[in-house]
Protein backbone atom coordinates (compact mmCIF):
# COMPACT_ATOMS: atom_id res chain seq x y z
CA UNK A 1 0.00 0.00 0.00
CA UNK A 2 1.15 3.57 -0.60
CA UNK A 3 2.28 5.77 2.24
CA UNK A 4 -0.34 8.37 3.18
CA UNK A 5 -0.03 11.55 5.25
CA UNK A 6 -2.90 13.24 7.09
CA UNK A 7 -3.10 16.23 9.41
CA UNK A 8 -5.83 17.15 11.90
CA UNK A 9 -6.27 20.67 13.22
CA UNK A 10 -8.81 19.34 15.72
CA UNK A 11 -6.10 17.81 17.92
CA UNK A 12 -3.63 20.70 17.67
CA UNK A 13 -0.79 18.35 16.65
CA UNK A 14 0.40 16.92 13.35
CA UNK A 15 -0.13 13.18 13.17
CA UNK A 16 1.51 10.97 10.60
CA UNK A 17 -0.69 8.23 9.22
CA UNK A 18 1.01 5.46 7.31
CA UNK A 19 -0.91 2.88 5.31
CA UNK A 20 0.73 -0.23 6.67
CA UNK A 21 1.44 -3.25 4.47
CA UNK A 22 -0.14 -6.46 5.66
CA UNK A 23 -3.41 -4.93 6.93
CA UNK A 24 -6.63 -5.80 5.12
CA UNK A 25 -9.91 -4.11 6.06
CA UNK A 26 -13.24 -5.13 4.58
CA UNK A 27 -16.94 -4.90 5.32
CA UNK A 28 -18.24 -8.12 6.80
CA UNK A 29 -19.61 -10.39 4.07
CA UNK A 30 -17.35 -8.95 1.36
CA UNK A 31 -13.77 -9.58 0.23
CA UNK A 32 -12.86 -6.11 -1.07
CA UNK A 33 -10.01 -4.38 0.77
CA UNK A 34 -11.15 -0.86 1.73
CA UNK A 35 -8.16 0.13 3.84
CA UNK A 36 -6.37 3.44 3.22
CA UNK A 37 -6.39 4.38 -0.45
CA UNK A 38 -8.26 1.26 -1.57
CA UNK A 39 -11.86 2.34 -1.27
CA UNK A 40 -14.74 3.41 0.95
CA UNK A 41 -17.62 1.58 2.60
CA UNK A 42 -20.66 3.29 1.09
CA UNK A 43 -24.08 2.40 2.43
CA UNK A 44 -27.64 3.67 2.74
CA UNK A 45 -28.98 4.02 6.27
CA UNK A 46 -31.67 1.35 6.63
CA UNK A 47 -33.72 3.43 9.08
CA UNK A 48 -33.65 6.33 11.50
CA UNK A 49 -32.92 3.81 14.26
CA UNK A 50 -29.40 2.87 15.30
CA UNK A 51 -27.74 0.32 13.03
CA UNK A 52 -24.37 -1.44 12.96
CA UNK A 53 -21.63 -1.52 10.32
CA UNK A 54 -19.60 -4.74 10.63
CA UNK A 55 -15.93 -4.39 9.62
CA UNK A 56 -13.17 -7.02 9.76
CA UNK A 57 -9.53 -6.02 10.24
CA UNK A 58 -7.02 -8.71 9.27
CA UNK A 59 -3.47 -8.70 10.64
CA UNK A 60 -1.07 -10.03 8.02
CA UNK A 61 1.87 -7.89 9.12
CA UNK A 62 3.98 -10.80 10.34
CA UNK A 63 3.86 -9.71 13.97
CA UNK A 64 1.41 -9.41 16.87
CA UNK A 65 -0.54 -6.14 16.96
CA UNK A 66 -2.34 -4.42 19.83
CA UNK A 67 -4.39 -1.84 17.99
CA UNK A 68 -6.70 0.79 19.36
CA UNK A 69 -9.32 2.62 17.29
CA UNK A 70 -9.42 6.35 16.57
CA UNK A 71 -12.58 7.84 15.10
CA UNK A 72 -12.85 11.14 13.22
CA UNK A 73 -16.17 12.65 12.10
CA UNK A 74 -15.29 14.24 8.78
CA UNK A 75 -18.79 15.44 7.86
CA UNK A 76 -21.84 14.44 9.90
CA UNK A 77 -25.36 15.96 9.92
CA UNK A 78 -26.30 17.80 13.11
CA UNK A 79 -27.94 15.52 15.63
CA UNK A 80 -26.50 12.22 14.41
CA UNK A 81 -24.70 10.19 17.08
CA UNK A 82 -22.40 7.19 16.94
CA UNK A 83 -20.70 4.60 19.09
CA UNK A 84 -18.61 1.54 18.35
CA UNK A 85 -17.44 -1.84 19.57
CA UNK A 86 -13.91 -3.18 19.08
CA UNK A 87 -12.67 -6.64 19.90
CA UNK A 88 -11.03 -9.82 18.67
CA UNK A 89 -12.89 -11.71 15.93
CA UNK A 90 -13.20 -14.68 18.27
CA UNK A 91 -14.67 -12.63 21.14
CA UNK A 92 -18.27 -13.88 21.57
CA UNK A 93 -19.21 -10.62 23.31
CA UNK A 94 -18.03 -8.41 20.45
CA UNK A 95 -15.24 -6.79 22.42
CA UNK A 96 -15.56 -3.53 24.34
CA UNK A 97 -18.34 -1.12 23.33
CA UNK A 98 -18.35 2.65 23.70
CA UNK A 99 -21.49 4.78 23.69
CA UNK A 100 -22.09 8.05 21.87
CA UNK A 101 -21.74 9.83 25.23
CA UNK A 102 -18.29 8.34 25.75
CA UNK A 103 -17.37 9.28 22.17
CA UNK A 104 -18.72 12.84 22.28
CA UNK A 105 -15.46 14.39 21.06
CA UNK A 106 -15.17 14.71 17.30
CA UNK A 107 -11.70 13.18 17.40
CA UNK A 108 -11.85 10.18 19.74
CA UNK A 109 -9.41 7.36 20.59
CA UNK A 110 -10.32 4.15 22.41
CA UNK A 111 -8.68 3.77 25.84
CA UNK A 112 -5.22 2.26 26.17
CA UNK A 113 -5.82 0.51 29.48
CA UNK A 114 -4.84 -3.13 29.96
CA UNK A 115 -8.45 -4.05 30.69
CA UNK A 116 -9.52 -3.33 27.09
CA UNK A 117 -6.34 -3.95 25.09
CA UNK A 118 -5.99 -7.31 23.34
CA UNK A 119 -3.48 -8.97 21.04
CA UNK A 120 -4.18 -9.81 17.40
CA UNK A 121 -1.66 -12.40 16.31
CA UNK A 122 -0.38 -12.56 12.75
CA UNK A 123 -3.10 -14.18 10.66
CA UNK A 124 -5.88 -13.23 13.10
CA UNK A 125 -8.37 -10.39 12.90
CA UNK A 126 -10.21 -7.77 14.90
CA UNK A 127 -13.89 -6.92 14.64
CA UNK A 128 -14.83 -3.23 14.38
CA UNK A 129 -18.52 -2.39 14.73
CA UNK A 130 -19.44 1.29 14.29
CA UNK A 131 -22.96 2.01 15.54
CA UNK A 132 -24.59 4.86 13.62
CA UNK A 133 -27.74 6.59 14.83
CA UNK A 134 -29.31 9.13 12.43
CA UNK A 135 -31.43 11.69 14.21
CA UNK A 136 -35.16 11.71 13.37
CA UNK A 137 -36.05 13.98 10.46
CA UNK A 138 -32.40 14.90 9.78
CA UNK A 139 -31.54 13.59 6.34
CA UNK A 140 -28.13 13.86 4.75
CA UNK A 141 -24.82 12.07 4.29
CA UNK A 142 -22.36 11.27 7.08
CA UNK A 143 -18.64 10.59 6.58
CA UNK A 144 -16.63 8.84 9.29
CA UNK A 145 -13.01 7.67 9.31
CA UNK A 146 -11.66 4.94 11.61
CA UNK A 147 -7.91 4.56 12.22
CA UNK A 148 -5.82 1.78 13.68
CA UNK A 149 -3.40 3.21 16.24
CA UNK A 150 -0.87 1.66 18.58
CA UNK A 151 -0.60 4.51 21.07
CA UNK A 152 -3.15 7.17 20.08
CA UNK A 153 -0.70 9.22 18.03
CA UNK A 154 0.96 6.81 15.60
CA UNK A 155 -1.36 5.39 12.99
CA UNK A 156 -1.50 2.40 10.69
CA UNK A 157 -4.32 1.94 8.22
CA UNK A 158 -7.76 3.52 8.14
CA UNK A 159 -11.19 2.92 6.65
CA UNK A 160 -13.82 5.46 5.58
CA UNK A 161 -17.53 4.83 6.11
CA UNK A 162 -20.03 7.00 4.22
CA UNK A 163 -23.68 6.67 5.25
CA UNK A 164 -26.41 8.19 3.10
CA UNK A 165 -29.87 9.02 4.36
CA UNK A 166 -31.56 11.40 1.95
CA UNK A 167 -35.05 12.79 1.87
CA UNK A 168 -35.79 10.59 -1.14
CA UNK A 169 -35.55 7.48 1.03
CA UNK A 170 -38.42 8.76 3.14
CA UNK A 171 -40.83 9.15 0.25
CA UNK A 172 -44.02 7.18 0.76
CA UNK A 173 -44.90 4.66 -1.91
CA UNK A 174 -47.32 5.96 -4.51
CA UNK A 175 -50.99 5.57 -3.58
CA UNK A 176 -52.89 2.96 -5.56
CA UNK A 177 -56.41 1.51 -5.61
CA UNK A 178 -57.70 -1.92 -6.49
CA UNK A 179 -61.25 -2.79 -7.57
CA UNK A 180 -62.76 -6.28 -7.13
CA UNK A 181 -64.78 -7.72 -8.74
CA UNK A 182 -64.75 -5.89 -12.03
CA UNK A 183 -67.15 -6.26 -13.84
CA UNK A 184 -69.45 -6.10 -10.84
CA UNK A 185 -73.14 -6.92 -10.48
CA UNK A 186 -74.10 -6.55 -6.81
CA UNK A 187 -71.14 -4.94 -5.08
CA UNK A 188 -67.52 -3.87 -5.60
CA UNK A 189 -64.67 -3.64 -3.08
CA UNK A 190 -62.49 -0.56 -3.49
CA UNK A 191 -59.18 -0.88 -1.63
CA UNK A 192 -56.93 2.10 -0.99
CA UNK A 193 -53.18 1.34 -0.67
CA UNK A 194 -50.24 3.41 0.66
CA UNK A 195 -52.37 6.25 1.97
CA UNK A 196 -54.61 6.48 5.00
CA UNK A 197 -57.53 8.42 3.58
CA UNK A 198 -58.81 9.85 0.30
CA UNK A 199 -61.83 11.45 -1.34
CA UNK A 200 -63.72 9.18 -3.74
CA UNK A 201 -66.42 9.79 -6.29
CA UNK A 202 -68.03 7.55 -8.88
CA UNK A 203 -69.17 9.14 -12.15
CA UNK A 204 -70.94 7.72 -15.18
CA UNK A 205 -69.83 8.13 -18.80
CA UNK A 206 -71.77 11.41 -19.02
CA UNK A 207 -69.86 12.86 -16.07
CA UNK A 208 -72.74 12.64 -13.60
CA UNK A 209 -71.61 12.00 -10.03
CA UNK A 210 -73.53 8.98 -8.71
CA UNK A 211 -71.65 8.64 -5.42
CA UNK A 212 -69.22 10.71 -3.38
CA UNK A 213 -67.58 10.05 0.01
CA UNK A 214 -64.33 9.78 1.96
CA UNK A 215 -62.78 6.32 2.19
CA UNK A 216 -59.91 4.59 3.99
CA UNK A 217 -58.73 1.02 3.69
CA UNK A 218 -61.33 -1.11 1.90
CA UNK A 219 -64.85 0.11 1.14
CA UNK A 220 -67.63 -2.23 -0.04
CA UNK A 221 -69.93 -0.38 -2.41
CA UNK A 222 -73.42 -1.57 -3.32
CA UNK A 223 -73.92 -1.26 -7.11
CA UNK A 224 -77.10 -3.34 -7.37
CA UNK A 225 -79.11 -0.22 -8.25
CA UNK A 226 -76.57 1.09 -10.75
CA UNK A 227 -77.58 0.87 -14.41
CA UNK A 228 -75.54 -1.40 -16.65
CA UNK A 229 -72.66 0.44 -18.17
CA UNK A 230 -69.25 2.02 -17.63
CA UNK A 231 -68.38 4.12 -14.58
CA UNK A 232 -65.22 5.75 -13.33
CA UNK A 233 -64.01 5.60 -9.74
CA UNK A 234 -61.97 8.74 -9.07
CA UNK A 235 -59.71 9.07 -6.01
CA UNK A 236 -57.94 12.16 -4.71
CA UNK A 237 -55.44 11.62 -1.89
CA UNK A 238 -54.60 14.09 0.87
CA UNK A 239 -51.33 14.84 -0.95
CA UNK A 240 -53.30 15.92 -4.04
CA UNK A 241 -52.60 12.85 -6.17
CA UNK A 242 -55.52 11.82 -8.43
CA UNK A 243 -56.25 8.25 -9.52
CA UNK A 244 -58.98 7.10 -11.89
CA UNK A 245 -60.11 3.52 -12.58
CA UNK A 246 -62.83 2.18 -14.87
CA UNK A 247 -65.64 0.10 -13.37
CA UNK A 248 -68.05 -1.98 -15.42
CA UNK A 249 -71.46 -2.76 -13.93
CA UNK A 250 -73.21 -5.70 -15.52
CA UNK A 251 -76.30 -7.29 -13.92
Amino acid sequence: MKKLLFSFSAVMTMFFVNAQDGIVIYQDGTTTDVSSGNGVINMVAPSYSQFDVLIDVENNTGSTQTWRIARKRLDVPTGWTDGLCWGHCTDPFGGTCYSSTQMSNNYWVSPGTQTVLFDILDGECGKLKPQINPENEVSGTAHYRYYLTTNGSVYGDSVDVVVDWTAAIKQIEAATISIQPNPASDYVNVTLNNTEQASMKIVDVLGNVVMKETISGTRKIDVADFKNGVYFIMIETTSGKSISRKLIVRH
